[in-house]
């Protein structure tokens, strides 16, 4: 399987908007590393951005994944791009 990185960006304001959607968000995070298709994933410090690594058959997927969390689907993340990764160690 081919590994994948994605960088976002979070809304202003993120700690409160967040909130709502965060239990759904992380209870989907769980599902994915359960499943094996997310590696890691987790904000900047200064939480303005975000960071994760997947694993999957195609790029396709991991935007799937990505489009169908509740931060995407409720402006938590604003912009992603994810890039086709080659692990060297």
């Amino acid at each position: 399987m081919t590994k994948y990185v994605m960088w976002g960006t979070y809304c202003d304001d993120v700690l409160e908007k967040r909130a709502p959607h965060r239990q759904a968000h992380l209870d989907g995070l769980a599902e994915q590393k359960k499943s094996g298709v997310l590696i890691t994933i987790g904000p900047t410090k200064d939480v303005t951005k975000v960071f994760g690594i997947y694993e999957a058959d195609d790029e396709a997927t991991v935007r799937q994944l990505i489009e169908n969390d509740p931060y995407w689907q409720n402006g938590i993340w604003t912009e992603y791009f994810i890039k086709e990764w080659i692990q060297a160690i």
